[in-house]
């Protein structure tokens, strides 16, 4: 796949299937849309998503914008979808304020070379989201492409799958259900960094990690994990939280204690996926008793594992 990232001074030569959007967390609702792009991509056309950068803290109508998955995971993602190029185009006033003709005009056919567009029925665009389906279908004649909408992706409730519906079941703890709707394990990836070593003298050995300051981060608590390292994966007990009995001001991590590993992590990037919440972060009176708490954690997430690895894995 062919990733096209900060920079407008870019034409695609070859005739595209081209589909618009966040696409936050990939979930099953995005895989429908990228599912009919690759019925499209035929006679030589390429399939191609257009985004726009997602950097660090991005505010929107005045709070921070979180978001499921970084670029880099959503690019990885993407690329093992099969798609031929991944655009993530620079956000700035020129773009912000342009009308939503010439964005397709320009844009779409001009360096993207749509032959054709594939969105969603709510898909918005251009300046004050003026720019919707009806658009799209007008102006499908005077610029040669072809206008295809697909329905939304339910769920077994018969609710609509969206970015919004599975951050709000992550800020729950409902691990499992995020999970099926995004049809993969959410997952935080990163580099392991010196902790404050309590849990290597007092209690377990754990990997740290500092997730990116735009991850949407689940409920605080200790969930059943796998952990990939080195293309290897381990079963995990991962905490995610604050570590409110740790004294200090610490910032919000991911900690993993990973079992049957015997080697030195620091430096390695690892990716820890979470498949089943145990209990919300609490606060200890003492390392003790948070000692006894978590030789109950380390047992139960071992068989919760283990059943994962009969049933799902």
């Amino acid at each position: 796949m062919q990733y096209i990232a900060n920079t407008k001074e870019f034409h695609i030569a070859e005739p595209t299937v081209v589909s618009i959007g966040k696409f936050d967390g990939l979930h099953c609702g995005h895989k429908k849309l990228v599912a009919e792009m690759m019925n499209y991509r035929v006679q030589g056309r390429k399939a191609a998503m257009f985004t726009f950068s997602t950097p660090p803290g991005t505010l929107v109508k005045g709070k921070v914008q979180n978001v499921i998955m970084t670029n880099r995971e959503r690019e990885q993602l993407l690329e093992d979808a099969g798609l031929d190029y991944l655009v993530e185009y620079p956000f700035d006033e020129e773009v912000r304020t342009m009308e939503p003709e010439k964005f397709v005009s320009d844009i779409l056919v001009g360096k993207m070379n749509a032959q054709i567009i594939v969105t969603g029925p709510d898909c918005r665009f251009g300046y004050k989201a003026a720019g919707d389906r009806a658009l799209l279908e007008a102006l499908a004649p005077k610029y040669g492409y072809r206008y295809i909408v697909v329905e939304k992706a339910k769920d077994t409730d018969y609710k609509i799958i969206s970015s919004t519906y599975v951050r709000d079941l992550l800020a729950d703890g409902q691990i499992l259900k995020a999970n099926k709707l995004l049809g993969y394990r959410y997952y935080i990836t990163g580099v392991v960094e010196h902790g404050n070593a309590i849990g290597h003298r007092k209690l377990y050995p754990t990997a740290n990690l500092v997730p990116a300051p735009e991850k949407h981060l689940p409920k605080f608590g200790v969930y059943v994990s796998r952990v990939t390292v080195d293309g290897k994966a381990y079963a995990g007990l991962s905490n995610v939280g604050k570590k409110p009995t740790i004294e200090g001001d610490n910032p919000a991590g991911v900690e993993t204690y990973l079992y049957d590993f015997d080697g030195n992590l620091y430096g390695k990037e690892i990716k820890v996926e979470l498949l089943d919440f145990v209990r919300p972060e609490m606060k200890f009176s003492s390392i003790e008793e948070l000692k006894a708490q978590l030789d109950y954690d380390v047992k139960m997430c071992r068989e919760l594992y283990d059943e994962f690895l009969q049933n799902v894995l």
